[in-house]
This record gives structure tokens, sequence and C-alpha cells, in this order.
């Protein structure tokens, strides 16, 4: 029952801004950690960046440190992950992750730590 959704994916050009969001549902508190990966194709899903359950604690991938921010809303339910001065190398799609299970104290960077996934949205950055 537990879903997430991505939103706010599309095409930007270099150095532009992107704000995408994901949304819990089929849980009542979003009280564990949550996290973004991206994935280019033909290349493995990479860590972006992720957030501890009350917000308070963030980590980000070294090549999108000082340009993504993660944030969360508790009582909505969701995720934000805003994107500034953009690169081409930032073309993925986007998966928003939670982990539902084990100590919410915990914030994984690897994929093998979380066990919810979104659908994941395209975010493209031309030149």
């Amino acid at each position: 029952q537990v879903q997430l959704v991505e939103s706010g994916g599309g095409t930007v050009q270099a150095g532009g801004s992107l704000r995408l969001s994901c949304v819990v549902s089929g849980r009542p508190f979003s009280r564990y950690p949550m996290a973004w990966f991206g994935q280019a194709p033909g290349l493995e899903r990479e860590f972006v960046a992720a957030i501890n359950w009350s917000g308070a604690t963030t980590y980000y991938e070294d090549s999108v440190k000082g340009r993504f921010t993660i944030s969360r809303d508790i009582v909505k339910n969701t995720v934000t992950l805003q994107m500034n001065s953009m690169k081409p190398a930032d073309t993925a799609v986007y998966y928003c992750a939670a982990r539902l299970s084990g100590p919410a104290a915990l914030v994984p960077v690897s994929q093998e730590g979380y066990n919810y996934w979104g659908q994941g949205t395209q975010v493209t950055v031309s030149l």
C-alpha cells in the first residue's frame, strides 16, 4: 500500500534549476530516512542525496554538493530535491526512496539501504 510518487522532472538549460517532489502515501507518518538517486542510460543507479527522519541531517554526493538541496515536510509526507546550477551530467531519471524498516536514525547512502522506491521522473539538462 505504501507508494512513492515523484514529480517535477523536465528539461532545463545548463545553469538552470528544477525542483523535484516525492509524496509518500499509505503511511501516516514520514519519520524515516529518505533519499534521491539518479540513473543515466546504461549506468547504475547512483546516490544523490539523503535526509534523516527529522530533516535535521542531510547527505550529498560530492558532484552535487553546493548545488542540490534535499528537504522534507513531515506533516505533508513529502521530500524535495532543489537542483540549482544544473549541468548536462545531471541528466538522469531521478528516483525517490524510503527506508520504512530498521532503525530510523540510520541514513543509508546506497540502494541496498532502502526498501521502497518511486517510479522515477526524467530530468534532462541541455547545453
